[in-house]
C-alpha cells in the first residue's frame, strides 16, 4: 500500500506499508540513506499495524460497499490509520490489537460468517 498526502509547504507525505519481516531493515534505509539524500524533514514507522482487505467482483456494482466496510469497523471502535481502495479491493491498515476483531466484524457485514454446507 502506498499512499501520497496532500503537499503542504513544499513538502509532501508518503505512507506506505512493507512485510513485517522488512520493517526493520527499510526503517534503517529511510533513516540513514533516503532522508539525507532527499532531505526530508523526518522518517516514522509503526511495527504494529495490520492490513484487512475486502476483495470481491461485487465491489464493481455497487458503492455501498466501502461504506459498509467503514461502518462495520466503526461500530467496533477500530480506526482506519490508512484507506486504499480499487474496482475490486480496499484495504485499511490498522492497530494489530483489532485485527481478529476487524476480520469478524467485517465477516458479519457481508454475511460471510455462516459455517460451511
Amino acid at each position: 500500500m502506498i499512499i501520497q498526502n496532500v503537499s503542504h509547504d513544499g513538502k509532501t507525505d508518503f505512507s506506505f506499508t512493507v512485510h513485517r519481516n522488512d520493517y526493520a531493515r527499510t526503517l534503517d534505509v529511510l533513516k540513514n540513506t533516503v532522508l539525507p539524500q532527499t532531505g526530508a524533514a523526518q522518517v516514522m514507522g509503526d511495527a504494529k499495524i495490520c492490513k484487512v482487505s475486502i476483495v470481491g467482483i461485487a465491489c464493481v456494482r455497487t458503492w455501498a460497499w466501502p461504506a459498509r466496510c467503514f461502518a462495520a469497523l466503526s461500530e467496533e471502535g477500530i480506526n482506519i490509520q490508512m484507506i486504499t481502495t480499487s474496482e475490486i479491493k480496499t484495504s485499511v491498515v490498522i492497530d494489530e490489537k483489532y485485527m481478529e476483531l476487524a476480520v469478524r466484524a467485517l465477516h458479519k457485514a457481508f454475511d460471510l460468517e455462516q459455517a460451511a454446507a
